[in-house]
């Protein structure tokens, strides 16, 4: 690291666990020096795990940024899927830093990228070799998260956005009959009701609800036992049963075609990016073939989609990379 490297804390703060790391920045050159994972539900506030952290860790940072899963205005953000409120301000005069930041967590992730080599990354789709313009990301974890990069000349300025939370639009009978049993379940249905981890679980509910086939015994005692999410992805990729099987694939089609939205939405001819802790776990069905076919089904924007380079993020710390470099440039 060169004499202008900064001390940070970083963070990436979500409705599972918060994740918090202590790093040497020096432009986009990481070196992390301290980290560590909190159950998020097990405390109080941000501050309470930062308390935990730096307690633990004798790495003081002079600046922090934190990616978090929800909207941020005016420097603060309430978590979506977490009763925290979190304020960038509190946090600087508690901890005695230079400045702090908050940042939508697809938004930390979008800064993240540039962090990151290609062995970070597995190729769904090549794309244009000339390809430039905007990028887009998307990420399926405990929530849905979107985020897009605006090429502002030779750069890519990340923002985020709450495009998780936009309504469903059903693309077959299928669907449709998924939007009908969504809706006597919620006022609002989301994508992020769909393509994120809960959403797995309740795509597997309802192809067992439609052919009238319950889910056996082995497997809801492993859902109870632990993850339901994880417990069903595991019956798929190893094909021991039907309706979980059939459930992956109905969750990689929906993954694709609402990533297909965001890319038109974002004109996302630079790059579309697939990070969170779901993807990488089901790479294998992401490839197959039913992500980018939904991803591309755009009708007279089928060849557009087609020239976009999608790739998954392999690297889990792309989040924390994010907040890391943005916390440095404000030392």
């Amino acid at each position: 690291m060169s004499s202008k490297a900064r001390y940070v804390l970083a963070g990436d703060i979500g409705g599972t666990k918060t994740r918090l790391a202590v790093c040497e920045v020096a432009g986009t050159q990481l070196e992390t020096l301290a980290e560590h994972s909190y159950p998020s539900q097990e405390y109080a506030a941000l501050e309470d795990v930062i308390d935990a952290f730096l307690d633990t860790h004798a790495h003081r940072p002079e600046a922090a940024c934190f990616g978090v899963a929800g909207p941020v205005r005016d420097a603060e953000s309430r978590i979506t899927n977490l009763p925290w409120h979190i304020s960038a301000a509190a946090i600087a005069n508690r901890f005695r830093l230079r400045h702090t930041s908050l940042l939508n967590d697809l938004e930390a992730t979008a800064w993240g990228i540039q962090a990151l080599g290609q062995h970070d990354f597995h190729t769904l789709n090549p794309g244009s070799i000339n390809a430039a313009g905007n990028a887009a990301v998307i990420a399926a974890g405990t929530g849905l998260g979107e985020a897009g990069l605006c090429r502002v000349g030779e750069r890519l300025q990340p923002f985020g956005t709450e495009g998780g939370h936009t309504d469903f639009s059903p693309g077959s009978e299928l669907e449709i009959e998924l939007l009908r049993y969504l809706k006597a379940r919620h006022t609002h249905v989301s994508w992020e009701r769909i393509v994120s981890g809960p959403g797995l679980v309740t795509l597997h509910e309802f192809l067992c609800q439609q052919h009238a086939t319950p889910a056996p015994d082995w497997l809801r005692q492993q859902m109870q036992s632990g993850d339901p999410a994880a417990a069903i992805s595991r019956a798929a990729q190893s094909g021991s049963d039907t309706q979980c099987v059939a459930a992956l694939e109905l969750f990689a089609h929906l993954y694709g075609a609402e990533a297909g939205n965001l890319a038109l939405k974002i004109m996302a001819t630079g790059g579309f990016y697939i990070g969170g802790g779901i993807a990488p776990k089901i790479l294998q069905s992401l490839a197959s073939g039913g992500f980018m076919a939904a991803f591309c089904a755009k009708g007279r924007m089928r060849p557009l989609l087609e020239q976009m380079p999608v790739r998954v993020i392999l690297n889990d710390r792309t989040a924390l990379f994010g907040p890391a470099i943005v916390a440095a440039t404000g030392c």
